[in-house]
């Protein structure tokens, strides 16, 4: 149900009313906070992201996606890392939408700092930000205020998998427009299923054929307002992907973003 790979407390919710084959996964690997088989997810319904379009974007090393904050800061979802404290085992890819291309930039974490409150994707909370051994010297992507910025159809990308049921993530980036849904809808829908939206905390987007899938967790959903790119939300969870009626959950920056200013600040 991540798009990492569902918990096993989202898992176990879920049982009662699906079958293992419906539970799809965001990310990649096992995820950190339960040892489990995440929930996975890439851009459905996408294109390939032209060179240089989103130079903010980066790839993590357990299968997630980023963005850069500040030059030596990566923001991503809080599922994609292990907790708090110092930490050298994320491997950084940024510069580049082939994550085979010879001219890619490389890094690694050095430290993380995960968002206190985080007890599970769907439970809110779900940001943190990866402290770089290194500068990258790349744009970097604003944190939304809220408001007019949250409005219109989203940019979501990655470099997930490409339908629910794809065998493999994608080596070359891709991003998709998608529509709001309203906090309410998105409620309901996951209602339905037995999983209660965090709705001060979270942000849902999406329609049946495009959406974010495996592989996608932790990258940024953007909006472009004024010229110059926002991101609004954070790739966190969501049941399968580009399913008609489950639209994509993403943590909501505007709620957050004095704490990662904060945090971003820290680690700087």
């Amino acid at each position: 149900m991540v798009r990492k790979v569902a918990s096993l407390v989202v898992l176990g919710v879920l049982a009662s009313v699906l079958t293992a084959s419906q539970i799809a996964a965001r990310a990649g690997d096992a995820s950190p906070a339960t040892g489990s088989a995440p929930p996975l997810r890439e851009v459905v319904g996408g294109d390939l992201a032209p060179e240089g379009r989103f130079p903010w974007m980066v790839r993590l090393s357990m299968g997630c996606g980023g963005a850069l904050t500040a030059p030596r800061v990566v923001l991503t979802a809080g599922h994609c890392v292990s907790g708090s404290g110092e930490d050298d085992s994320i491997g950084v890819v940024a510069g580049v939408t082939n994550l085979k291309s010879t001219e890619a930039i490389e890094a690694r974490s050095v430290s993380v700092i995960r968002a206190d409150g985080f007890r599970g994707e769907t439970y809110g909370d779900d940001w943190a930000l990866i402290r770089l051994d290194r500068d990258i010297d790349l744009p970097l992507l604003e944190l939304s205020h809220g408001g007019s910025d949250e409005k219109g159809p989203m940019t979501v990308l990655g470099w997930g998998q490409t339908s629910e049921n794809a065998l493999r993530q994608e080596k070359r980036l891709r991003y998709a427009s998608v529509p709001v849904v309203a906090d309410g809808d998105c409620a309901k829908a996951y209602d339905k299923v037995g999983v209660e939206l965090v709705k001060e905390e979270s942000i849902c987007a999406g329609k049946r054929g495009v959406d974010t899938c495996q592989g996608d967790s932790g990258g940024p959903m953007v909006r472009k307002a004024g010229g110059r790119w926002v991101q609004v939300g954070i790739v966190s969870w969501g049941l399968g992907c580009a399913r008609k009626g489950y639209p994509g959950v993403y943590t909501q920056v505007s709620t957050f973003r004095a704490d990662i200013r904060a945090a971003t600040r820290r680690l700087s």
